[in-house]
């Protein structure tokens, strides 16, 4: 496949509602892919405030990380954002980790989006 066509094309992600529609029966909005994947971006960037990295969609097919000192990642998968993150950083990235949980809604009350 060309680049071209593997960018337009994209891939879709478990957590997409057309991977499994059923799952998400219950909804009332019309859910899109790129909607899902802004919703998924800013959750992302919530949970990785903490370790300096931010996150942007790109071209709906990728993530961009980019550093607190400019080092940048280009990753397909939500599951492939981890290591990145470590890379970028230079710490351990671990988003389940009870302790670090615990400090995601502190200071505002609020929980996740």
């Amino acid at each position: 496949m060309c680049a071209l066509c593997g960018v337009l094309g994209g891939k879709g992600d478990w957590s997409d509602s057309a991977s499994a529609p059923e799952a998400f029966a219950s909804r009332t909005e019309r859910p899109t892919r790129m909607r899902e994947r802004q919703v998924r971006t800013r959750l992302l960037n919530t949970v990785l405030r903490h370790q300096g990295v931010s996150v942007k969609d790109w071209s709906g097919n990728a993530y961009l990380l980019t550093g607190r000192t400019g080092r940048t990642a280009i990753v397909e998968t939500v599951a492939e954002i981890w290591p990145a993150v470590e890379r970028i950083s230079g710490r351990v990235c671990d988003p389940l980790d009870e302790r670090y949980l615990g400090t995601l809604g502190a200071g505002t009350g609020a929980p996740l989006p």
